[in-house]
């Protein structure tokens, strides 16, 4: 009876949700799917037949997926190393790492403009050192957006994994190492299988993260469409507000396609959960 009352707690945040989120994304979802007041798939049919519109998807998968492999790559050890420090050092770092979080995407896009462009601090220390002999061309790609990406979303993913390893019992390693397991094979059979879950969570925070970004890639993108972009041009410059809509449900069913692969991935790695 009484988790019948605890039930009753979750109303008011369900009912926000469904009101305020799940009513308005459906009835955006169910007017792409309208054509002359008839059901149709013409306007996904279209956008399919488009190779410009498939590129900036496929761009935009790309780039997501990059700076999820990229935030791991660097924010697994990072993550690992602070997890196994002291307290309070525990807490400076973690203060350091949240701590770009509070800067506006703006502001970290412009001080990336300064220094990737074509006339930026990067390009100028390498012409000087003599290790190039002409600007590199990073402002306005897709690379520029992945830098751009990876330094907005890494903190979230190295919160993540700091949690999950934390609670890690280190007796489990020295019982490893006491049976003959290498430090790397201990890392690899205990430490990556019982981090999976964060891994997890972190990976699809910043994937979705980085596949809905709009000002980062706007201002580092250049002209350079990504699928947020793209969307954000017909909804307010064109006024086209059914392909606006057509791109965000596309966005919206990629994301819990990724989503499920991932779980899927996560499953396979740790079977036990």
């Amino acid at each position: 009876m009484k988790k019948r009352y605890l039930y009753l707690l979750l109303l008011p945040g369900v009912l926000f949700l469904t009101i305020f989120l799940v009513i308005p994304i459906l009835s955006m979802m169910g007017t792409t799917f309208n054509e002359g007041g008839s059901f149709s798939l013409q306007g996904y049919i279209d956008f399919f037949k488009d190779k410009y519109f498939i590129d900036i998807l496929l761009t935009t998968l790309r780039v997501s997926l990059l700076t999820t492999f990229i935030c791991i790559l660097i924010g697994f050890p990072v993550s690992y190393y602070i997890a196994k420090l002291p307290s309070k050092r525990k807490a400076v770092l973690l203060l350091f790492t949240i701590f770009p979080l509070l800067t506006s995407p703006v502001v970290r896009s412009f001080s990336w403009m300064i220094i990737i462009g074509k006339n930026g601090v990067l390009n100028k220390t390498l012409l000087s050192l003599g290790l190039i002999q002409e600007p590199l061309n990073i402002l306005y790609t897709p690379n520029a957006i992945i830098i751009g990406l990876v330094h907005l979303f890494l903190p979230l993913i190295i919160v993540t994994l700091v949690g999950v390893m934390e609670n890690i019992d280190s007796d489990l390693l020295r019982a490893a190492e006491s049976l003959g397991a290498s430090k790397m094979a201990s890392f690899m059979k205990i430490i990556v299988p019982l981090c999976v879950p964060g891994l997890v969570i972190g990976s699809i925070l910043v994937f979705v993260g980085s596949f809905t970004a709009y000002t980062t890639p706007a201002l580092l993108g250049g002209k350079q469409r990504v699928i947020s972009t793209f969307l954000y041009q017909n909804a307010i410059t064109l006024n086209e507000w059914k392909l606006a809509s057509i791109v965000a449900t596309i966005m919206i069913i990629c994301t819990f396609i990724i989503i499920t692969i991932m779980n899927g991935v996560a499953k396979k790695l740790n079977p036990k959960g």
